[in-house]
């Protein structure tokens, strides 16, 4: 479209109307000298394909930030974490597969900040709940808090399937939760929950923003929770992308 062809949306002018560059979409955007509105007649439509949208979530899973996504992808760094949320909206937080034991599920909470960097003046604590199971390996369940509390514990619990016995560490908020199975609460040591320690380190090692002597940090709750929740997806699956004979 001409200068001479296009029509102001906002007085109605077809005088005086300049080309005025391109949008980032490659849209021809024109300035009309009547009223001094800028505008794109024809705007291309502008939108990420499904492989890109896949590959953005395979590099968060992979323990990328959201600003490192972005400068690979060359896109906005929100696009991954806003995907991943939209993604966590569509799963049910049931993890547990037919395979998994049950005589045994351990319960663990790691210990972490949202909002601003460990130390700084707008940090916030944030809990990672999760219980696991020994064989396989399995996350069964995980919640993201501000505090370690039974509420959130009794959700994990009523969500995944029974199991015959539940190890949890010292923490006060366990003995408020109503176990299916016998309860050991282990005061003295981590003898009890060494499985679940040990994919909590896993959780560190791939997510960025969960990561000790990191600079990454996530800005709230509702994005921590999303991520984690298409990780634990790619982590029972063991779909990294990658050998991951580590876990087995």
């Amino acid at each position: 479209m001409g200068a001479e062809e296009a029509k102001c949306p906002k007085c109605g002018s077809g005088d005086r109307q300049q080309k005025k560059g391109f949008t980032g979409g490659g849209s021809q955007r024109f300035f009309c000298g009547a009223c001094k509105h800028k505008y794109t007649p024809r705007p291309k439509k502008w939108a990420y394909s499904a492989a890109e949208r896949a590959l953005a979530l395979r590099l968060l899973v992979l323990g990328n930030s959201g600003r490192a996504v972005g400068k690979v992808l060359g896109m906005c760094r929100s696009n991954a974490y806003r995907w991943a949320i939209e993604e966590a909206e569509k799963k049910n937080g049931v993890w547990t597969s037919a395979e998994t034991d049950r005589g045994a599920f351990e319960l663990d909470e790691l210990h972490w900040h949202v909002g601003g960097r460990k130390g700084h003046e707008n940090g916030a604590n944030a809990y990672v709940m999760t219980m696991t199971s020994g064989f396989p390996r399995q996350i069964v369940g995980f919640a993201v808090e501000s505090s370690v509390n039974a509420r959130a514990a009794q959700g994990i619990v009523d969500v995944a399937v029974a199991a015959a016995n539940y190890f949890t560490d010292g923490a006060t908020a366990y003995l408020d939760v109503d176990f299916p199975g016998q309860h050991r609460r282990n005061v003295r040591d981590k003898s009890d929950t060494h499985e679940v320690e040990s994919v909590n380190a896993d959780l560190r090692h791939y997510i960025s923003g969960l990561a000790r002597r990191s600079r990454c940090f996530f800005r709230k709750l509702s994005t921590l929770r999303a991520v984690l929740r298409i990780f634990v997806d790619a982590y029972n699956t063991r779909d990294f992308g990658f050998n991951h004979s580590q876990f087995v």
